[in-house]
This record gives C-alpha cells, structure tokens and sequence, in this order.
C-alpha cells in the first residue's frame, strides 16, 4: 500500500521550534518531488514549501521563508520540514504529498499523508 505518513507536530510556544517528517512506505521517494501544505481552521489549504527530487531545489512560501527549513533523506525515504521561530498563524494541519515536480497547486499531487496537527499557543 502506497503511503504517506507524517509526525512531529504537537504543541509549542511562540518562538519555539518543531520538525515534522514526512515517511513514505509502498514506494520509494527518491523519483518525487515533496510538497508540505497546510491547512488553518476556516482557510484553504496553502502550500508551505517543496522540494525536488533530488533535494536541490526548495521552494518557500513567503510566510516561512527564513523560519522554515526543507530537507531530505533518500536513504531513509523521509523528508523533513524544521520549523523554527513559530508563530500563532503557524498553527494548522500540516500534511506531505508527492508529486512528479514541485507545484504549489495541491490538486496536482498524487499521495497525501493523513496530517498532523501544529498549536503554536502560549
């Protein structure tokens, strides 16, 4: 079964930092591009970052450009997204998905992870 399966949110203060992991199981990411998306109570899912296949490019999304930080791992067929200087608009459902190419359009990706939940609350 080909699957997504993300970890790491939880809750955190203001300031503070998270790693979120995206694992793929079914199927090896090293020939996918990974999309972070998120998605806030009452607002459209919006993409967060992405990276290529090969790791060498990275796209940001202006709100976390500088704060968050894309990366992969082929061998462990994981990529990970560091959050760090959060803020309360951080605070959503963040999920992975696959695609052939980096897109901001969610609609173009193929898998997605169930999601996991990031507070950023004092």
């Amino acid at each position: 079964q080909l699957q997504l399966v993300e970890s790491g949110g939880g809750l955190v203060q203001p300031g503070g930092s998270l790693r979120l992991s995206c694992a793929a199981s079914g199927f090896t990411l090293d020939y996918y591009a990974i999309g972070w998306f998120r998605q806030a109570p009452g607002k459209e899912r919006e993409g967060v970052s992405c990276i290529s296949s090969s790791g060498g490019i990275r796209y940001y999304a202006g709100s976390v450009k500088g704060r968050f930080t894309i990366s992969r791992d082929n061998a462990k067929n994981t990529v990970y997204l560091q959050m760090n200087s959060l803020k309360s608009e951080d605070t959503a459902v963040y999920y992975c998905a696959s695609n052939t190419k980096c897109t901001w359009y969610s609609g173009e990706y193929d898998y997605w992870g169930q999601g996991t939940q990031v507070t950023v609350s004092s």
